[in-house]
C-alpha cells in the first residue's frame, strides 16, 4: 500500500428541502423518516415546537425546522415528512421538512466550515451549521443537529 495515499473521510447525509434551501442531516442521527401525521399540540411551548406524535407507541416531540430557522410556517404537502432524529442523551425528536430529496455521500474535501459573520442573524444561523457541502452544482447546508435540537433560544 502506498504511504502517500490519503484516505478521505466520507459521510452520508439525508438531504431535506425547506423552502428553496437544501439541508443535510448526518445519516447517523436518523432513526426513521415518516409521512406527516396528526400532531398533538402542547400548550405554552416554543413557537417552533409543533407538539408530539405517537410512533409505534412512543411519544415523540416534533419541531418545525422552518419556524426554528425563521422561515414561513410549514405548508404541509404530500412531500412533507417528519425526520425522526435519535440523539445520544435525550431520546428522539421529529423534524418537519418540506421534502426529503436523497442521500448524498460527501468527502471531507467537499465540506467547508461555515465562516463567522458580523451579521448577528447570520451568526445565529451559524450555530446550527456543521458546514456547507458541495454536491455537484448544489450547495447543501449541513446541520449541527445537536445545536438545532438542543437550542432553546426562540
Amino acid at each position: 500500500m502506498d504511504k502517500n495515499v490519503v484516505v478521505e473521510e466520507t459521510k452520508q447525509y439525508i438531504v431535506a428541502k425547506l423552502d428553496i434551501e437544501q439541508f443535510g442531516i448526518d445519516i447517523g442521527y436518523i432513526d426513521n423518516i415518516v409521512r406527516m401525521q396528526k400532531i398533538t399540540r402542547i400548550p405554552k411551548s416554543q413557537r417552533y415546537f409543533k407538539g408530539v406524535i405517537n410512533l409505534r407507541g412512543e411519544v415523540i416531540p416534533v419541531m418545525s425546522l422552518r419556524l426554528k430557522f425563521d422561515l414561513d410556517d410549514d405548508v404541509i404537502t404530500n412531500a412533507s415528512r417528519i425526520i425522526i432524529i435519535k440523539l445520544e442523551n435525550s431520546g428522539m425528536v421529529g423534524l418537519i421538512v418540506d421534502e426529503v430529496k436523497e442521500v448524498v455521500t460527501l468527502s471531507s474535501s467537499e465540506v467547508e466550515k461555515p465562516k463567522a459573520s458580523k451579521d448577528s442573524k447570520n451568526n445565529e444561523m451559524q450555530r446550527f451549521l456543521a458546514g456547507i457541502g458541495k454536491h455537484g452544482d448544489t450547495l447543501i447546508s449541513l446541520l449541527n443537529i445537536n445545536n438545532v435540537v438542543m437550542d432553546k433560544e426562540n
